[in-house]
C-alpha cells in the first residue's frame, strides 16, 4: 500500500505552551505552524481545538521528553508504551504528563491514528558509560537511576544542519540550547558525548524557573530543617528557582535584560556563569573544541548573552564580531578566532515530522522493525 498524501501531523506540547505543525509526508515541508501560549486549565481545550483544526491527517508524531532506559529511538505508541511512559511521569513533571494527555486526546478522536512517540533522551543513549553514571550503589544504578540527558530532538537537528555551516561539524563541539529550559551537549562526530542534565530535566544550566545543578544536601536540609514536604520542595525547585528566583522579579530573559535592578542582573549573571562554568566541563570531556552553536529562544535571540558567554572564553583565543553577533548572524566569531561561534535555529518539530514519516513508510509497506517495541 502507497504511502497517503494526507499531512502528518506534529505535537510538542508542555506545561505552558502548544507548539504544533502539519508537515507534507514525503517533501517533510511545513505546511502550518503554530506556538500557542496555555495557562492553567485551558490545556485540554486547546489542544481539542487543535485537533479538531486538523481534521485530515495520516499520522501524529509527539515530542516525549522521558525515554527511560527502554527507548533509545522513536517508537508507534502501544498500550505497553503508554504504561511504561506514564511510570516516568514524576521525572519530568513538567512535561511528560502533557506530551501523554496529548496521545490520549488523539486516541479518543482517531483511536486507529498512528502515533509515533520520539524521545528527548534517545540522543544521548549512546554517550560513554562513565557519562551515564553516577556515583550511587549500583542496585540503583540497575534501576535506571541514571544520567539521561534531554533536548535531544533539539541536539539531533543541530547535528543534521551542523555540516552546512562548518566544515568543522564532525570535530569536537558543544552545543548550548538556552530556552525556558536551558542544556549543553557535547559532541563528537555529530554524536552525544556529554551532557549537561541528568535523570531528570532539572539538573544542570540555570533555567527560567529550574534551579539547575544543586548540592543534594541542600535538598536534604530543605527537607529536614526547614520541614518542607517533597510537593513543596518540587515546585520550589522547578517553578520557582532559576531566573525567576534570583531575580525575585521574573522567568524572562528579555524582561531581566532590559531591567536596572541588582537583582535582575545578578541572575543574568549566574546564567552565564552556570553556561560559562558547565563549557569548561564539556571541554575537557571532549579534550578540546572547536565549534560552540549557540540555539533555542535565547541563544538564537539574545545578543548580550551569548557576548557574555563568549567574553569567558577570550582566555582561548576566541574573538567575537560585534556586529555579526548584533545581526544574529549564522557566524559570530572573526576570522581570527580559534574556536567558531555559530547561531543555528533549532527546529525539534522537524525531526519528529522526519521520524514519524519514516516509521510511517515502513506501516505501510507492513515493514516490522524495531520502532515496535
Amino acid at each position: 500500500m502507497a504511502m497517503g498524501n494526507a499531512p502528518l501531523l506534529v505535537i510538542n506540547s508542555g506545561s505552558s505552551t502548544i507548539k504544533y505543525g502539519l508537515y507534507d509526508p514525503h517533501s517533510l515541508a511545513c505546511l502550518k505552524r503554530e506556538v500557542i501560549k496555555i495557562h492553567e486549565g485551558e490545556y485540554q481545550a486547546t489542544l481539542e481545538k487543535i485537533i479538531e483544526q486538523c481534521s485530515e491527517v495520516s499520522a501524529v508524531g509527539h515530542r516525549i521528553v522521558h525515554g527511560g532506559q527502554h527507548y533509545a529511538k522513536p517508537v508507534l505508541i502501544s498500550d505497553d508504551v503508554l504504561s511504561r511512559l506514564e511510570s516516568l511521569n514524576t521525572l519530568a513533571p513538567m512535561h511528560q504528563p502533557f506530551n501523554l494527555k496529548a496521545v490520549y486526546l488523539i486516541r479518543e478522536k482517531w483511536p486507529d491514528m498512528p502515533q509515533i512517540a520520539c524521545f528527548d533522551t534517545a540522543f544521548h543513549r549512546d554517550q560513554p558509560k562513565l557519562n551515564q553514571l553516577y556515583a550511587i550503589p549500583r542496585a540503583l544504578t540497575e534501576k535506571g537511576m541514571i544520567r539521561y540527558g534531554f533536548h535531544g530532538l533539539s541536539y539531533e537537528y543541530i547535528a543534521e544542519q551542523l555540516p552546512k555551516h562548518s566544515d568543522k561539524a564532525s570535530g569536537k563541539v558543544i552545543v548550548l540550547h538556552l530556552g525556558s529550559g536551558a542544556s549543553a551537549c557535547a559532541m563528537e562526530g555529530l554524536k552525544s558525548v556529554s551532557s549537561s542534565m541528568g535523570f531528570t530535566a532539572l539538573d544542570g544550566l540555570m533555567m527560567a524557573t529550574r534551579c539547575g545543578t544543586i548540592d543534594p544536601g541542600l535538598v536534604l536540609h530543605l527537607l529536614a530543617q526547614e520541614n518542607m514536604s517533597t510537593a513543596q520542595v518540587t515546585d520550589l525547585l522547578y517553578q520557582k528557582s532559576g531566573l525567576l528566583g534570583v531575580s525575585g522579579l521574573s522567568a524572562d530573559m528579555r524582561e531581566l535584560g532590559a531591567s536596572s535592578d541588582v537583582n535582575a542582573q545578578e541572575a543574568t549573571a549566574l546564567f552565564c556563569h552556570y553556561i560559562t562554568r558547565m563549557v569548561g566541563q564539556l571541554i575537557a570531556e571532549l579534550q578540546g573544541l572547536d565549534t560552540l552553536v549557540f540555539t533555542a529562544g535565547i541563544g538564537e535571540n539574545q545578543p548580550a548573552i551569548r557576548e557574555k558567554i563568549i567574553q569567558s572564553l577570550n582566555w582561548m583565543g576566541v574573538e567575537i564580531d560585534n556586529t555579526a553577533n548584533q545581526q544574529n548572524a549564522a557566524r559570530i566569531t572573526t576570522d581570527k578566532s580559534k574556536i567558531e561561534c555559530l547561531v543555528i535555529p533549532t527546529n525539534e518539530e522537524h525531526i519528529i515530522a522526519q521520524h514519524t514519516a519514516g516509521i510511517s513508510i515502513q506501516l505501510t509497506k507492513n515493514i516490522k522493525q524495531d520502532y515496535i517495541p
